[in-house]
């Protein structure tokens, strides 16, 4: 029988060999792949997240944890999919159009994926148009928007005009960060909410998609 607490810490160390290795034989002996991601992988990545607020864990620790999570779910998605079982939420995230950089946005997009989430990875350089058309065909709850330069900064405002001018603004919460951003410019923009880092981020969608889900369900 599968030692599950194995991959509860291997998913914590960034132990990607053995969180997959783990994964592998309890997929071969049927174990429920729902119970592995909510009882085991999902408590993990709330861990990192709790060591990287008392900065215990710092980024690289993020990414490795993040990436053995992402690996083992590569192999469960498939079993999950089959099964009927829903996503905790589903959301789309890029960084703005005119910035490349995307060390931020991958380490939330991982962490996303890690906490149950359907994520659609736009990459950098997204258009406004871009966001649209993937929030109208995903059907997202929440939308991230990353950038990492104050030129770019604006970007995030075209983008939240075109979300309103679609017609889909409502329907959506959006979710900004990145280094030169302040909950203040969030507010002035218009955005629902500010990611400090990547566990904050994945703490706020969480609730953003819980109230989208109270909202739609009244």
């Amino acid at each position: 029988m599968t030692d599950l607490k194995k991959l509860y810490e291997a998913v914590l160390n960034g132990d990607s060999k053995t969180a997959v290795a783990i994964t592998k034989e309890a997929i071969a002996e049927k174990l429920d792949p729902m119970e592995l991601v909510s009882n085991h992988m999902t408590p993990a990545m709330d861990e990192v997240g709790r060591r990287f607020e008392c900065s215990e864990y710092f980024v690289p620790e993020l990414l490795l944890s993040a990436r053995a999570m992402k690996n083992a779910l590569e192999l469960i998605r498939p079993l999950l999919a089959a099964s009927g079982a829903k996503p905790v939420g589903r959301v789309v995230i890029g960084t703005v159009k005119g910035d490349l950089h995307d060390i931020g946005k991958n380490l939330v997009a991982s962490m996303l994926e890690g906490s149950g989430f359907e994520v659609k990875d736009l990459g950098t350089d997204v258009a406004p148009e871009k966001f649209v058309h993937a929030v109208q065909e995903s059907k997202a709850q929440v939308v991230c928007l990353s950038a990492l330069l104050t030129v770019t900064m604006p970007a995030m405002k075209t983008t939240i005009s075109a979300l309103e001018n679609a017609g889909i603004r409502k329907q959506v919460k959006v979710l900004v960060g990145g280094a030169p951003l302040t909950a203040q410019y969030a507010q002035q923009i218009g955005a629902d909410g500010f990611g400090e880092n990547a566990n904050s981020a994945v703490t706020l969608a969480r609730k953003m998609v819980a109230d989208y889900t109270s909202q739609t369900s009244a």
